[in-house]
């Protein structure tokens, strides 16, 4: 069973997963139900578009502390330019992924280190979002409002469209030939060069892909809310990070799991769900978030321990 858990990563946050939805249905029986389901994991697509955004950076061994402020920037962007002027919008959006592909190349070609640049870059995101809605406000297009609320068979949006978003970066990262390259880079970035790939451009690559998970956070997030402000979305740095080690990635190595992330980020939905059943302070909520974090990882320590003392 050790062993088991040690080779197959992806087994740890599932079984996080049942548990606590299996929690919450013990609390909650009115929760295993298509709308019950579709409350818990209400804000799931946001927050998992965002860990993959996050497992992005993370992939080629760096870390992302503007990804909060710049998904709500992304909102701001959505809630006000997209919904008044659609193609003024998408242009905005589609520079704002080219800057983070330019910040990738930019931490790479003069060897920064990436948390000090995404930190400071995050100011940045913040100030423009405050410059576009000082307060909140803004109102979500009505195609995007339509598409988060689609009510497909069997299965919640939430759960249908978190599945597909998995299934498509699965392939994208783990079966196709560019993303064993990317994931190269952060295993061996060195090696990768020497192999004559641009590791330039291939961070470039890596950091524009997260760019272009976050405008879709933050689209999806304005779907659902209806509306925006500067700070909406703060919370997904630490969130994001969280889902991605929660579903079996590392800080270093190339070692990520798009499955896992989704799922790691499902777990960390229905962790808020869980702990308002409890009736906890919204002070409490983020703690306990952290000490499920902390469990898992504990976990997976001792199930790594013990496989190689075996």
């Amino acid at each position: 069973m050790i062993r088991l858990f040690t080779r197959y990563r992806i087994l740890l946050p599932v079984v996080s997963l049942a548990l606590l939805l299996g929690a919450t249905f013990y609390m909650q029986p009115r929760a295993m139900s298509y709308f019950g389901l579709n409350l818990l994991f209400n804000l799931a697509v946001p927050i998992a578009l965002a860990t993959l955004a996050q497992m992005m950076i993370i992939m080629v061994n760096d870390i992302d502390l503007s990804l909060g402020a710049f998904v709500s920037l992304v909102a701001c962007v959505t809630a006000t330019w997209l919904n008044d002027a659609p193609l003024v919008g998408l242009l905005i959006l589609l520079v704002l992924v080219l800057a983070y592909a330019a910040m990738g190349a930019v931490i790479h070609m003069l060897d920064l280190p990436a948390i000090v640049v995404t930190l400071g870059m995050s100011f940045v995101w913040g100030g423009i979002a405050l410059f576009l809605l000082p307060s909140p406000g803004g109102v979500s297009p009505d195609w995007l409002r339509a598409l988060m609320t689609i009510k497909p068979p069997f299965v919640p949006m939430a759960v249908a469209a978190a599945v597909l978003i998995a299934a498509l970066t699965h392939l994208l990262i783990m079966r196709s030939g560019i993303g064993t390259v990317l994931r190269g880079v952060g295993g061996n970035a060195r090696s990768v060069g020497r192999a004559g790939w641009p590791v330039v451009r291939l961070k470039a690559l890596a950091y524009g892909l997260a760019g272009l998970f976050g405008v879709l956070a933050g689209m999806a997030l304005v779907g659902l809310t209806t509306s925006a402000d500067a700070n909406i979305a703060l919370r997904y740095t630490l969130l994001s990070v969280a889902g991605v080690i929660l579903g079996g990635g590392e800080f270093t190595g190339g070692k990520i799991s798009p499955v896992g992330a989704v799922i790691g980020a499902l777990t960390l939905a229905l962790a808020a769900s869980f702990l308002s059943f409890l009736r906890l302070s919204p002070d409490w909520q983020v703690g306990a978030q952290g000490a499920i974090l902390i469990l898992v990882l504990t976990a997976r320590l001792l199930f790594t321990r013990r496989d190689a003392q075996a």
